[in-house]
């Protein structure tokens, strides 16, 4: 059902007034469970303001109740995708051998556990072990399949601090990569086994000595920004595999912020985001000289 909004009016309020019978604890959890859409996105904020003109609709969705406690923050979960935050510092997925520590293996153990057995997580894409961010996981390889043969349509945006500063407040990164005998990604000619990798920035603020981007990438290729970043002079801060000063923290500055897709099911435009990390552009314990 859709909804022409005719006035001012924040999203709860019209709610309350659309459900009538409603009380204001079931329309804000219909809001924050992503059972509202406006103009076709979805909107999980119960305060957004509406405007004339906007088109609010109710999808049936059935969203996940925790009746366990996820390890790290889930932004959303139903019966075909979960959506969650991981920390920098932790594999998307590690070996086996490892004891259960990869991100996925623990948001796995969550998942059988709060299903009683009968989910699994599936994973669609990774982020490097020093990367924090948002990473999506479908609950069956046929959804899975189904995310990633789309992949292409979805909008991936990441925070990035770096040093040095870009000549251009945007632009675009576009090179053949390919990995060398070190395991380390190289930007190189046409060559087989090479993949082009096409990463889009833009500056969103600037010291002497650092800028903070946000990046966009149109292809996924592994350490993409990571390489694209160095090779254009402005290294991650942090990231001393390809560049960065020692001297600062290891933590290399690279959040994965935002991400939007057709949900596999429903068909509807999903949007996630996640805040920047405490500490994210603190360059060394106790000093926090990007201000």
């Amino acid at each position: 059902m859709k909804v022409k909004i005719t006035k001012e009016i924040t999203l709860l309020e019209h709610l309350l007034e659309e459900l009538q019978t409603a009380s204001k604890t079931t329309a804000k959890q219909k809001i924050v469970h992503g059972n509202v859409r406006v103009n076709g996105k979805m909107v999980t904020n119960p305060a957004a303001m509406l405007k004339p003109g906007d088109a609010v609709e109710y999808v049936k969705q059935v969203v996940k109740i925790h009746k366990v406690k996820p390890p790290y923050q889930t932004l959303f979960e139903d019966d075909a995708i979960l959506v969650a935050v991981k920390p920098a510092g932790l594999l998307t997925i590690g070996d086996r051998g490892l004891g259960g520590t990869s991100f996925y293996q623990q948001m796995q153990a969550y998942v059988k556990e709060n299903s009683k057995g009968k989910e699994r997580l599936f994973i669609v894409h990774r982020l490097d072990r020093e990367v924090s961010g948002i990473l999506l996981f479908a609950k069956s390889e046929k959804l899975q399949e189904e995310i990633k043969n789309h992949w292409m349509d979805t909008k991936k945006l990441y925070y990035a601090l770096v040093e040095g500063q870009p000549t251009e407040d945007k632009g675009t990164i576009r090179s053949w990569l390919a990995e060398g005998r070190d395991q380390k990604v190289y930007s190189v000619k046409v060559q087989e086994g090479a993949k082009l990798g096409i990463t889009h920035y833009r500056v969103m603020d600037r010291t002497p000595d650092y800028a903070l981007l946000e990046v966009e990438l149109e292809t996924g290729r592994k350490n993409q920004i990571r390489v694209h970043l160095s090779e254009m002079g402005c290294p991650v801060v942090g990231d001393r595999r390809y560049g960065a000063d020692s001297q600062y923290e290891r933590r290399i500055r690279l959040h994965a912020f935002y991400l939007s897709i057709r949900h596999p099911v429903t068909g509807n435009l999903i949007d996630f985001k996640s805040k920047m990390p405490k500490g994210f552009i603190t360059l060394k314990a106790g000093d926090e000289k990007y201000k």
